[in-house]
């Protein structure tokens, strides 16, 4: 490995030597000083080189060194991966961090091309094209730094609790749901489709024994959505567990892996985040609200919009709604909307005992977008094939996943959540193009 100091832990070193590597993010190159701007993966210091001589001095015994050094800071690009040495200098009127670097020796490790197709006036897709360029920059640094903080957090909860880290295949044989959104490959001398989640496989983990699981991984939906918060391949968070009463008992699981998220994210980057996004991240108290959407929608029509869907279900601007309602009568970013109609939900989700027309289920809201949906399973065979012929479906189509329940399986649930929106709210991006390392939509599929 190259031995290089990070530049974050340069403020608690000693002033002396030190070797630091980055890529160059300015050039002032002045008359008789020339200042670098230096950034790698933990922040940006400021090299300076005070023994700046631009010709050969035969009266200078260390021309052939500061010539060099001198002309090879001129030529230096937006981008030039580099390795300096020098001597380390605490300075408290240096803005960058309260130090800077004396260079003895600079190497040019690799020069980056003059002209940078990325500016700071650059719109999204331009971004997005030259992605590896635009993740440069310390906001987006910082995104996946705190996604890594977020989904650690998350998995210390759930080893903390005993469950089981699993991944699914996302190759399948038929549809876990319905035929709609989905991609359909090619597979050998037949068809597969890719996973729009990890649901069956989930269930199956509950027949056998697992008992809690959890999985991060890729989700995918050929969905035709240009909005802001849609895409056709996303980082799904999914969670199921045994021996619940209902769906309460899920979203109080819900509840503790979004609380502990938070906290470690404000944590370890609450000054980083209201520096580069201006954001004073907020951990929700427990218990969230929750709402029966029958209730939600009144509310809403209370506060002047009625939901103009033909269906049973939200919109998004019914979503907002609400969530301006909560965050007004109780100062609360989240909302459980539950209690669900049987109509707008799949045929595996359990029905209310006394109301056949309401499911146990929910919808998290997290600032006025729904983040998951979560609900108590059916786990009676003859219920489920039942349920799965209301619903247009064959049973044949579905045998692999009904076996599960011809040989024991218990009372259980869960949720599935998507992370590039978590992040996307969290960090209050407009798009979760901005919170997802390489995008994938509609009319996006490189790089």
């Amino acid at each position: 490995m190259t031995e290089r100091v990070l530049i974050k832990d340069l403020a608690a070193r000693e002033d002396g030597p030190v070797r630091v590597s980055g890529w160059v993010e300015k050039v002032r190159d002045q008359r008789y000083v020339q200042f670098v701007v230096l950034r790698d993966e933990s922040g940006a210091v400021q090299l300076v080189n005070g023994g700046v001589l631009r010709e050969a001095d035969p009266e200078n015994p260390r021309s052939d060194i500061l010539v060099p050094r001198t002309t090879t800071i001129s030529e230096l690009t937006h981008g030039t991966f580099v390795t300096v040495e020098g001597e380390l200098q605490h300075n408290e009127r240096v803005k960058l961090g309260g130090v800077e670097i004396q260079i003895e020796t600079i190497e040019v490790i690799t020069k980056a091309l003059p002209d940078n197709p990325v500016a700071d006036d650059s719109n999204i897709d331009v971004r997005l094209d030259w992605r590896f360029l635009d993740l440069r920059r310390p906001e987006q640094n910082l995104v996946f730094r705190v996604q890594t903080t977020f989904l650690h957090a998350l998995r210390n909860v759930w080893v903390d609790r005993g469950f089981i880290e699993i991944q699914t295949p996302k190759l399948m044989a038929s549809a876990s749901e319905s035929r709609a959104e989905l991609f359909e490959v090619e597979y050998f001398e037949g068809k597969a489709f890719l996973a729009q989640s990890p649901q069956f496989f989930k269930q199956m983990a509950q027949a056998a024994g697992f008992g809690g699981i959890f999985e991060v991984g890729p989700a995918f939906r050929a969905d035709h959505s240009f909005t802001s918060r849609h895409a056709t391949e996303f980082t799904s968070i999914d969670t199921e567990l045994s021996w619940i009463d209902s769906h309460e008992d899920v979203m109080e699981l819900h509840e503790e892996l979004i609380v502990a998220g938070l906290a470690a994210v404000k944590e370890k980057h609450g000054e980083e985040l209201q520096k580069l996004f201006n954001v004073d991240l907020v951990v929700p108290e427990r218990p969230f609200p929750r709402i029966p959407l029958a209730e939600a929608k009144e509310i809403v029509k209370e506060r002047g919009y009625e939901v103009p869907r033909a269906d049973a279900d939200m919109d998004p601007e019914g979503e907002r709604q609400i969530a301006a309602y909560v965050k007004e009568k109780y100062g609360h970013d989240f909302v459980f909307l539950t209690d669900y109609a049987t109509s707008i939900r799949p045929f595996y989700h359990m029905r209310h005992a006394d109301n056949p027309e309401l499911t146990n289920s929910y919808d998290l809201i997290y600032r006025g977008t729904e983040i998951s949906t979560g609900a108590q399973r059916e786990h009676r065979i003859e219920v489920l094939e039942a349920q799965a012929i209301e619903k247009g479906m064959d049973p044949k189509e579905l045998e692999f996943y009904l076996d599960f329940f011809r040989y024991g399986v218990p009372a259980h649930g869960g949720f599935g959540m998507g992370l590039n929106r978590v992040l996307m709210l969290m960090l209050e991006q407009s798009s979760i193009r901005e919170v997802t390392y390489l995008f994938r939509g509609p009319t996006r599929l490189m790089p």
